[in-house]
């Protein structure tokens, strides 16, 4: 099992995860520093009600409080609509509402024109508090999205220093005062301080939602990796338990046949066929163990070449005929001239298990094997007139021990011969597609779609990795359903 490795710091998922977690700090948080903001309108009310302009201190009042509405609309929104959804939904909120912010910065530093050199100085140095601690609440509140802390500073510094330039230029008639210096050069120093500030703040908390991030990753990808042990030896129980199981009785049956023999010798014609049925029976299983595998090694050997579909099929013919007939059924072959480029032993496997499976669950009627040579490449069928496959195992079938429960004939087999197609067809590239009706019959294509070595030894390698994560999830991909293709009762006897 290869080790967990955690996601690339750069990659798209995780800015946008980080994003959308940074946003979703920020509005979270909204609704409790917003309410602090408004009980600090009744405090500058207060402190400034007996020494300015109570028009201009109302006006000022009136104004904040309509923005701090305005905010309280949004957040009340945002609860309503955006806060459990995702990180995209986050960041579009908040660039949606930005320019509230800064407004409500540019409200709270016109009131530098309500005290500034107007009030008494007490009421001055508690006024500037606010304004101060105002910025630094923003800086803890609205670190997490960097553009909109810096919009709510820059807005709050810029609307103070113009109020002072104002305010020194209109009424002092540009006569230079130290105290009116060193209180701008306090502010910019402040006010850089406080970006600074904001932004390794920022870079702490991103830095956490990253490590979060990650963290998360690491534990999901672990989880996976648990999973697929479990599964890994659940499966190998399985296969233990079929494999002993569908061993057990041919062996059992040639040790009684030999028992058999060595006391009546004279039956030898009677009990060499049995044996010889008994020993292929074995010999079928371990030719499908040895195949699976190989597969899940993930290191069969290939050997494409360009080969004669005709003579293919030809070649099983002679194979595969004297079983049809021994069962009563009509087989024909109908293969047109071509060639075709794939592993020749791969897909030899491939037809010899198709068509197999086909005279095994076919009763009645007969098999049709034929090669054709269509616009979109070369493909392979099998057509039968057996039991047909509802549509509810229609996937499963190519899971490993899997036996299609009512079918006659499941209990001979070992539930491995389709799951060894479908990993071939996925490992050489060529599409497997399925169409079936229970009591019809049943029809298998292989489009023979041209291999490339280097693709197939690829798909051979990552389907082990894939296959850890769900036995058919790769298969499902490449079996089509086509209930419209499913073959009439007389299909294995019209070419």
């Amino acid at each position: 099992m290869k080790p967990a490795i955690a996601p690339d710091a750069t990659s798209p998922a995780e800015a946008r995860w980080v994003e959308g977690e940074l946003a979703r700090e920020l509005l979270r948080t909204q609704r409790n520093t917003q309410t602090v903001g408004v009980l600090l309108i009744p405090v500058l009310l207060v402190i400034l009600w007996q020494d300015v302009s109570r028009v201009a201190l109302v006006a000022w009042a009136a104004a904040t409080a309509t923005v701090a509405g305005v905010r309280f609309a949004a957040l009340r929104q945002y609860v309503r609509h955006v806060a459990r959804g995702g990180p995209g939904a986050q960041v579009a909120f908040l660039r949606r509402w930005s320019l509230v912010w800064p407004a409500t910065a540019v409200t709270w530093g016109a009131s530098a024109l309500l005290f500034y050199e107007r009030a008494p100085v007490a009421e001055q140095f508690v006024c500037w508090l606010v304004l101060a601690g105002l910025a630094m609440f923003a800086l803890i509140t609205l670190c997490g999205h960097l553009q909109t802390m810096r919009q709510y500073l820059d807005a709050l510094a810029l609307t103070v220093i113009g109020v002072m330039a104002w305010r020194i230029v209109g009424d002092f008639g540009y006569v230079p005062r130290v105290q009116h210096a060193w209180m701008v050069i306090l502010l910019l120093i402040f006010w850089q301080v406080l970006r600074q500030a904001g932004l390794r703040q920022h870079e702490t908390l991103r830095k956490n939602y990253e490590l979060q991030y990650r963290n998360e990753q690491l534990i999901d990808s672990l989880r996976r990796q648990t999973t697929a042990a479990l599964d890994a030896v659940e499966i190998k129980n399985r296969f233990l338990a079929s494999a002993a199981h569908d061993i057990r009785q041919p062996v059992h049956a040639l040790g009684l046949y030999a028992d058999w023999l060595g006391s009546e010798p004279e039956l030898v014609h009677e009990i060499a066929p049995k044996i010889v049925e008994s020993t292929k029976a074995v010999n079928a299983l371990f030719d499908s163990l040895f195949d699976l595998v190989r597969l899940d090694s993930g290191k069969i050997k290939l050997n494409v070449e360009t080969l004669r579909l005709d003579k293919l099929l030809h070649d099983l013919e002679l194979h595969y005929r004297p079983l049809a007939e021994a069962k009563g059924l009509e087989f024909r072959v109908h293969a047109v001239p071509g060639t075709v480029t794939s592993d020749p032993i791969l897909l030899q496997r491939i037809a010899g298990n198709l068509i197999s499976n086909a005279v095994k669950y076919t009763h009645a009627g007969g098999v049709l094997v034929a090669a054709r040579m269509t616009p979109g490449g070369a493909r392979i069928e099998v057509w039968d007139t057996g039991v047909g496959i509802a549509p509810a195992h229609q996937h499963e079938i190519f899971r490993e021990f899997y036996k299609v429960p009512g079918h006659a004939g499941t209990e001979d087999g070992f539930g491995l011969g389709l799951y060894i197609v479908g990993r071939l067809c996925h490992i050489l590239g060529h599409p497997l597609q399925l169409a079936s009706r229970p009591g019809r019959g049943t029809v298998f294509r292989v489009l023979v779609h041209p291999t490339d070595p280097r693709d197939a030894a690829a798909r051979a390698t990552s389907t082990v990795d894939r296959l850890k994560q769900g036995s058919v999830e790769f298969l499902e991909a490449q079996v089509l359903d086509d209930a419209s293709g499913a073959p009439p009762p007389a299909a294995a006897s019209t070419a």
